[in-house]
């Protein structure tokens, strides 16, 4: 069933796992500090789901746990949830995941509520939202199955925040990040007896930045070699997806999901609308090679040559050749989302570009907001505040910060006026442990961190070839978040537990 999704909560730009946007604002910045003490224990209790015909009982543990320096002043609190299955395996059998998401700024409810968390929001099976109120069910493809889990909220996104009088700009920033969830692992760790434990890292967007500096940040701070990272929706090196001037390689890098948007929205000529992975190939083919080619030359591409590009990048997008002409050959997403659909007074989505939206007129550059992330936040913060609190009796009268702009300004570090690139941090921590897996989640539909993108990172990861035996490819037709589409939902899962039996020597 193609969506159809009329939404009309205006988000500018929504972004919230993706890292090229704006979060909503948050409250008052003086709320920032205010927390439980730190002695105040985690919350424990004890429930059971049914998953892959299993009945699975488990205990979650709930609330801060307290970072201190080496002086025992209190530096921040950090929020927590985490999933251990009773009666399995011993922690030097049983796999630990530290999950989270990006933005920077994102809360860790999205992976949590929507992918591996022992419930998840109840959405239509392509990943519609259901009337409110929202609910949870039984999550049948929780990762909890095969993994302990354990989601980390960065500071000032969801409860947790700041000390008193600590400056929150010590963890709002590239490095600053890698730090303090880096020294959250460390302390979990030690604390919960899992150092003998398998360990595995899953992000999603920003969240697979931090996961892959993490894994060379780990290794060299604290000596913790990880068996495996989880990337989905994945970013890498941010030259990939800004539309800067004289940055033209974004152009070439979305083109195949621009086909796969246009393609789902049937709007290819009869050719190409046949099998998406082969009309996929064919676009990445143009667009490493004709394409690619004509962006290089820039003012030196003769007029046939420039109609001709035109006409293939119409074919490819299904833009007009005068409208591809105008915009010099070069389409940004914000353009392609409201241009694609504009006859018939649509938009089309970023994080999924499946879904459609309608602004106020048809005239604009760019849509007034992404139709797929406004179906899909109410549904994810209301059932989220409605969990912790009944489900795992856990109380905080905080604002749970889903999405958050008081991480900002976000601190990029060396690379503040070029372009972040963690590939070279995952490179090395991949040598150094050549024990260290990686699977990668791509949405066919995802606007944000397009899949030829991560592709071309890989394909650049530098080194020795032999790592990339190492790094396993996985495709969903769904967006960024894929695993609000079940079909998606339930493959992911699947890929996962096969991945993390390979990574442990288990095949």
């Amino acid at each position: 069933m193609k969506i159809a999704r009329l939404a009309t909560i205006q988000l500018v730009f929504a972004v919230m796992i993706a890292p090229l946007g704006i979060a909503q604002d948050g409250p008052p910045e003086q709320e920032a500090s205010i927390a439980p003490a730190p002695d105040v224990p985690p919350v424990v209790t004890q429930h059971q789901v049914r998953a892959n015909g299993q009945v699975l009982r488990y205990t979650a543990t709930t609330g801060y746990l307290p970072m201190m320096d080496e002086e025992g002043k209190l530096k921040a609190n950090v929020f927590f949830i985490a999933y251990s299955l009773n009666g399995g395996a011993d922690a030097a059998n049983r796999p630990l995941t530290f999950a989270f998401n990006g933005g920077p700024g994102s809360s860790s409810v999205w992976l949590h509520l929507g992918a591996l968390g022992p419930r998840r929001v109840l959405m239509t099976d392509d990943g519609e939202a259901l009337p409110p109120p929202y609910r949870l069910v039984d999550n049948e493809a929780t990762w909890l199955e095969f993994s302990d889990l354990v989601f980390i909220d960065p500071v000032l996104t969801g409860y947790s925040r700041p000390a008193p009088e600590e400056d929150k700009e010590q963890f709002h920033g590239v490095e600053e990040d890698l730090e303090s969830v880096g020294d959250f692992i460390r302390l979990y760790t030690t604390k919960y007896e899992r150092w003998a434990s398998p360990k595995f890292l899953a992000g999603e967007s920003y969240g697979t930045t931090r996961a892959a500096g993490l894994s060379k940040y780990l290794q060299q701070r604290h000596g913790m070699y990880l068996n495996g990272l989880v990337l989905i929706s994945a970013v890498l090196n941010f030259q990939t997806l800004r539309f800067n001037v004289g940055n033209d390689l974004p152009y070439a890098l979305f083109l195949p999901t621009y086909t796969a948007t246009a393609w789902y929205h049937e709007q290819l000529e009869a050719e190409l609308q046949g099998d998406l992975e082969a009309t996929l190939d064919k676009a990445r083919e143009f667009a490493l090679g004709d394409y690619a080619h004509a962006l290089l030359k820039g003012a030196e591409l003769s007029a046939a040559e420039r109609s001709e590009i035109a006409g293939e990048l119409s074919r490819y997008t299904g833009l007009s050749t005068e409208y591809i002409e105008r915009a010099d050959l070069r389409v940004q997403i914000w353009r392609f989302v409201k241009e694609l659909l504009r006859e018939e007074g649509h938009t089309a989505g970023r994080l999924d570009s499946r879904f459609k939206g309608m602004d106020r007129d048809d005239a604009g550059e760019a849509f007034e907001y992404d139709p797929s992330m406004a179906a899909i936040r109410g549904p994810y913060t209301a059932t989220l505040n409605s969990y912790v609190r009944e489900d795992l009796g856990y109380e905080n009268d905080l604002p749970y910060e889903i999405l958050s702009r008081r991480v900002r300004p976000w601190n990029w570090g060396s690379a503040s006026e070029g372009y972040v690139n963690v590939a070279e941090d995952l490179r090395e921590a991949m040598s150094e442990n050549p024990a260290l897996n990686v699977l990668v989640a791509n949405g066919y539909y995802d606007l944000a961190t397009p899949f030829f993108a991560t592709e071309y990172t890989f394909n650049h990861l530098g080194g020795d070839p032999s790592l990339l035996d190492r790094v396993k490819m996985k495709y969903y037709p769904s967006g960024h978040m894929m695993y609000i589409h079940k079909p998606s939902l339930i493959q992911l899962t699947a890929d996962v537990k096969d991945f993390m039996r390979v990574a442990l020597g288990k095949t």
